[in-house]
């Protein structure tokens, strides 16, 4: 175990060394403010503050661990070895920055909390990140500062244990529309015919009478595939669907038909079913509750994992909303349309409350990208974004997670999707 001593122990404190230390590096942590205790301890140990205590290893303070509330900060981002850091403190300390203050900054989504101006769906645009701006979103700063931490560490007691980890793989489905044809209705149905025929799209009028007939398998119905290649492997897979009103008309399907309900049965066999609320739920406690109790009387199980339509977190809001419902994990920790990791991590972290400062059950998942955000590269640009990524998470022992849809899969589009999520996803055994 490693003894961690401050002046003042406060959540936010035992909060970041938890996940630096415990949850990253696999390393035991215990907390004293009491100074006998920490000359008494015959074991690894540092202090954590403002000035050293004799001559322990020393790591500084920047302060923000010791404040309350949100308050808007100076930050100016310096290359660090082959990463980047900020909040740097005096040559004193064993490490040139305080990487614990700047690991809650990011983990707790601080940067969220700040008045800025949000996107057409209400979410925390990408371009308003440290991240982004200073061009570090790509990497899991979080892990690999906690490994030049490790680093320190076993120099200075070379005794120290940490428990080995591996890295890990859990690719995400999110089926907004799992049907492409079948499931949506006479009038859905007759809408459709129309719009095709008015822009002369025959080959689409063509496809959806055979799909309706029962000749042609329906273009979006691609679970079976995705269970067929996700069963071989040990490798975690979560299937989120929309039981709510969809956000556009094309998008829309009768939740309450049988088959549609099978199909969740299905999926709930073999991988995790996880909830995507919708966007109507997501501002409306009753309305997240009822989508919830929807899926969990579906699938007989509880609900441990959910996903907000369009990525929307609003902070704190949404997360409290989850807390009260007691989901286990979010998925919604992600920019659509950018590559990165939004809250510097690659390892699931628990969420932080900054108005009542405290640290609550819910998991957050950390995901790397989704499909969407790939839409405009090459096949080469494409795998060599995902290979950079992956390989980026796997030198910290980390999760990988992105987020692919059922359509990417669909017999209509080419075969790039199809052929990552096999190899790729479900590779490291």
């Amino acid at each position: 175990m490693l003894l961690i001593y401050t002046q003042k122990i406060t959540p936010r404190t035992t909060y970041i060394f938890k996940h630096i230390c415990m949850r990253i590096l696999g390393l035991e942590v215990g907390f004293t403010s009491v100074i006998e205790e920490l000359i008494a301890h015959s074991g690894p140990k540092i202090s954590y503050g403002k000035q050293q205590m004799g001559n322990e290893l020393f790591i500084q303070s920047q302060g923000l661990l010791t404040e309350q509330g949100v308050e808007s900060i100076d930050i100016t981002v310096k290359p660090w070895e082959e990463t980047v850091c900020f909040f740097p403190v005096s040559e004193k300390s064993a490490l040139p920055f305080d990487i614990f203050s700047a690991g809650f900054y990011l983990l707790s989504r601080y940067e969220e909390y700040l008045p800025h101006v949000k996107d057409e769906r209400g979410r925390y645009p990408v371009s308003e990140s440290l991240g982004y701006k200073e061009k570090f979103l790509q990497q899991p700063v979080v892990d690999v500062w906690a490994y030049k931490f490790k680093k320190v560490l076993e120099e200075h007691f070379p005794s120290i244990e940490f428990s080995s980890k591996k890295m890990n793989i859990h690719p995400v489905i999110k089926a907004v529309e799992p049907y492409a044809y079948e499931q949506k209705g006479i009038f859905r149905s007759f809408i459709g015919y129309l719009s095709d025929l008015l822009r002369f799209k025959i080959l689409q009028v063509t496809r959806r009478t055979q799909v309706i007939l029962g000749v042609r398998r329906d273009p979006h119905n691609t679970f079976k595939w995705i269970i067929n290649r996700a069963k071989r492997s040990k490798n975690p897979l979560s299937v989120f669907f929309l039981l709510g009103e969809a956000a556009t008309f094309k998008e829309s399907i009768n939740t309450h038909r049988q088959k549609f309900k099978m199909l969740i049965k299905y999926v709930n066999d073999y991988k995790e079913v996880g909830l995507l609320f919708s966007m109507g739920a997501l501002d409306e406690h009753q309305m997240l509750k009822k989508e919830k109790e929807q899926l969990e009387e579906i699938t007989n199980r509880n609900l441990l994992s959910t996903m907000g339509s369009h990525y929307l977190v609003n902070l704190p809001d949404f997360y409290r909303d989850l807390v009260e419902l007691e989901v286990k994990r979010d998925f919604t920790m992600v920019y659509k349309n950018t590559v990165g990791f939004r809250a510097g991590t690659c390892t699931p972290f628990l969420f932080y409350d900054l108005d009542y400062e405290i640290k609550t059950p819910l998991i957050i998942h950390p995901l790397a990208m989704t499909t969407l955000a790939l839409t405009d590269k090459s096949d080469i640009e494409i795998n060599k974004t995902i290979d950079t990524v992956m390989n980026s998470v796997k030198r910290v022992n980390g999760t990988f997670s992105m987020i692919f849809s059922n359509t990417d899969f669909s017999s209509e589009r080419d075969k790039t999707w199809r052929k990552i999520f096999s190899e790729k996803m479900f590779q490291h055994e």
